[in-house]
């Protein structure tokens, strides 16, 4: 796909640093070896020396360009330890705490990261959403200006003709029913994401079962606020609303919807009123269009990170690694109001 093989061009310009916890998954050592050997990345396995090893000997993998790093022998434990309390004690955490924290792998790839000693980070292949999370949050924090932590998915869409459209649609996998603060903070990290990932202009269109205006009801009312507040955080973005989805992506239709509008027939990055919506659309067009879906991403972060499906292959952990590594080459600000 033209797509992935632009992003996977981008990840070797970068060549970022790409932190992986879940060390004891053949899936993630495998694609480990796949990154580095494609120079996608640099990848770090977090987790005990010798179990590694031992894994990696039984997959018939070297794992040359891979770095191996144990938590309990690691030199860097005792500074990630009081960064994560720092960063915790309003929390009432102690600094014993911090320090059994920082020895569990998904906290001290999350510290790698937060440390500047890692570029990215790919988790969520053996692990739920919520423990990922919990170990960003707590260690990598959110972005400047950032108020809410949410997911999009990269869709890769075949079109009749041979044409492959990307879109990144959010929020799949984080936020249940955002308000219109969160919703509209969703859709200027989802632009943000798009960038990132593609270095093309983000167009964005808020998504509902209304176009200008053509019904009334209150969820209408939380999308139309949400892109108004958008547009004023992010007056240098191309943001429109309320739109049905094929107003969005169909000039045909649009011409008719909402003829006037810059995004209208032309979105490529499309938020969803709920995570119900958001993830049910991605899923539909993933098995009845033959979309790739790739991800998901997170979005929000202070630093490039992404939660894997715990279904992922091995093929899907590589893609999300160069995603990851693009996303940490980007140039852009990453805050609401920036």
């Amino acid at each position: 796909m033209k797509t992935m093989l632009s992003i996977r061009d981008r990840a070797r310009s970068t060549r970022a640093t790409i932190v992986l916890p879940e060390a004891r998954d053949e899936r993630i050592v495998r694609a480990a070896d796949v990154a580095a050997k494609e120079a996608l990345a640099r990848p770090v396995l977090i987790g005990q020396r010798d179990a590694i090893g031992s894994l990696a000997g039984q997959l018939g993998l070297n794992l040359d360009g891979v770095t191996i790093e144990e938590p309990r022998t690691s030199e860097r434990l005792e500074a990630y330890s009081r960064l994560l309390f720092e960063r915790r004690k309003h929390k009432d955490v102690t600094e014993a705490e911090a320090r059994d924290l920082s020895l569990d792998p998904m906290y001290f790839g999350a510290l790698k990261v937060a440390a500047g000693d890692g570029d990215g980070f790919v988790a969520g292949a053996a692990t739920a959403t919520s423990g990922v999370l919990r170990a960003l949050i707590h260690s990598i924090g959110v972005a400047p200006g950032v108020s809410v932590v949410s997911s999009a998915f990269l869709m890769i869409v075949p079109f009749p003709g041979g044409e492959e459209r990307a879109f990144v649609f959010a929020d799949p996998s984080v936020m249940p029913n955002p308000d219109p603060v969160e919703l509209a903070a969703i859709a200027i990290a989802a632009a943000t994401t798009y960038r990132g990932l593609t270095g093309d202009e983000p167009r964005v269109a808020m998504l509902s079962f209304s176009t200008r205006g053509s019904a009334s009801h209150p969820d209408i009312d939380k999308v139309v606020e949400a892109t108004e507040r958008a547009r004023k955080l992010r007056p240098d973005l191309k943001i429109d609303g309320e739109m049905q989805a094929d107003a969005a992506i169909m000039p045909g239709v649009a011409s008719k919807k909402a003829p006037d509008s810059e995004v209208a027939g032309r979105a490529n990055v499309l938020v969803f009123p709920d995570l119900d919506a958001a993830n049910i659309g991605y899923k539909l067009v993933e098995r009845l269009a033959g979309a790739k879906a790739c991800g998901p991403l997170i979005q929000g972060l202070a630093r490039p990170a992404s939660d894997l499906s715990r279904g992922c292959s091995v093929d899907d952990v590589v893609d999300v690694i160069a995603m990851t590594a693009a996303q940490a080459g980007a140039e852009g600000a990453v805050g609401e109001g920036a």
